[in-house]
């Protein structure tokens, strides 16, 4: 039998002489609850976010995108490039040129990027989820070229979702200077007109600089033949994207890049990762804050026990088995109040994705009308071995060394 667990249990569930350390004691668990369930509803906060942001990302960017990492292009004929296309765990590729350009319409001008793809984008991404309109997703038929544009760039130009007039492109020619005397001389003009259709990725990376378009208007415009800036990798159902990425990577070597979703966005999601980083040190310093609420129960109980202390001396037990007793009461107090600070921010974090109890504004300018939250079991096992590290730490030394104190 563990003594120390077995009298702590019994000092922290019995009535103490002093009615006010049972007060204290649950006090100090409730404090150690709230910041626990505080840290689940936070770090849950922030999975629920960038979980959005994925999503947003994922009607857009590809599963896989390899570019290359020396200089802007490669040929799209290289026999590693044909290998990659058809290996196995590949659904759909497609090339894609990605090149900056201007815009001009009536008048007003915007620096897009001009974004080439093959006719199979639609099954690479889920770029349907994203169009809005009364048209269809279409980049070319037998008489002109389309683009479809940003939501917030279409804005910027006034285009409307109809344009009347074709939308202007500029791009500088192809390994020319620009001739200052005659400046249009040095630049490829060319006309995009709109298939009524528009998306919104709700990031203004895209929504305010990017227009879809043909490879082969892309081509046109750039004065590529067979460059592509990369290319972009659907997987089938059920493949696991780390273990096809590294496979890839072995087969292209060091020459390209391969990356996944959350790579091609680092920065973002690099920045969210940081946030919840600074959050969590922050709510864990509010935990010790709370925990040092039990040590002044522990006092409190240690002079109330203080017969009890000389009996357990007179039978034998040294002071390291009495500081193990007062410690072990501190950790229960920790782990009681780490277990109700879970359990109850699993039950709002819960609450909150079924019914949105927490809005986000009644402005309606908001993507989701309320928090978005996802619990993971990785960041519930951080907080509960947080909690309990930060509670056992924060009583052991003072109560080695108050048992000295008071107890001489």
């Amino acid at each position: 039998m563990n003594l120390p667990l077995y009298i702590a249990k019994r000092y922290l569930f019995s009535k103490k002489s002093h009615n006010a350390i049972n007060i204290i004691s649950g006090i100090s668990a409730c404090g150690v609850a709230l910041a626990t369930l505080a840290l689940v509803c936070t770090l849950s906060v922030f999975n629920g976010f960038q979980e959005l942001v994925a999503g947003m990302f994922t009607a857009f960017d590809p599963e896989l995108k390899i570019t290359t990492t020396e200089g802007k292009t490669f040929d799209s004929r290289d026999s590693l490039v044909k290998l990659v296309r058809g290996l196995p765990e590949v659904e759909v590729s497609t090339l894609s040129i990605e090149e900056n350009a201007m815009v001009q319409y009536k008048g007003r001008q915007a620096v897009v990027t001009i974004k080439g793809v093959e006719d199979n984008f639609e099954q690479l991404t889920e770029i349907d989820s994203i169009l809005y309109g009364y048209g269809k997703f279409v980049l070319y038929d037998e008489i002109v070229d389309y683009g479809i544009m940003g939501a917030q760039l279409s804005s910027t130009l006034g285009t409307g979702l109809r344009p009347i007039d074709p939308i202007e492109v500029y791009a500088p020619k192809r390994g020319q200077q620009v001739n200052m005397a005659n400046p249009t001389s040095s630049f490829e003009q060319a006309y995009l007109f709109s298939p009524g259709v528009v998306f919104a990725v709700n990031q203004e990376k895209y929504d305010a600089t990017y227009v879809l378009t043909s490879m082969d208007f892309a081509r046109r415009l750039f004065d590529y033949d067979t460059e592509i800036t990369s290319l972009e990798l659907k997987l089938k159902e059920g493949t696991n994207t780390g273990t096809v990425q590294r496979k890839i990577q072995q087969l292209l070597g060091a020459d390209f890049r391969v990356q996944n979703r959350y790579e091609q966005q680092a920065d973002v999601f690099r920045i969210m990762e940081i946030e919840k980083l600074i959050s969590y040190l922050f709510l864990s310093f509010i935990l010790l804050v709370a925990c040092f609420n039990i040590i002044g129960s522990l006092s409190m109980l240690i002079i109330d026990k203080k017969e009890d202390v000389k009996t357990l001396r007179n039978l034998g037990a040294d002071n390291r088995l009495i500081v193990r007793i007062f410690f072990t009461e501190g950790c229960l107090i920790s782990l009681i109040g780490a277990l109700i600070g879970i359990v109850g921010g699993i039950g709002l974090c819960l609450l909150q994705e079924h019914y949105g109890l927490i809005a986000l504004g009644t402005q309606g300018g908001f993507v989701v009308d309320a928090y978005p939250v996802s619990v993971q079991v990785g960041d519930v096992v951080l907080i509960f071995v947080t909690v309990l590290a930060i509670g056992c730490l924060s009583v052991w030394y003072p109560v080695k060394y108050l048992s000295k104190k008071l107890m001489e």
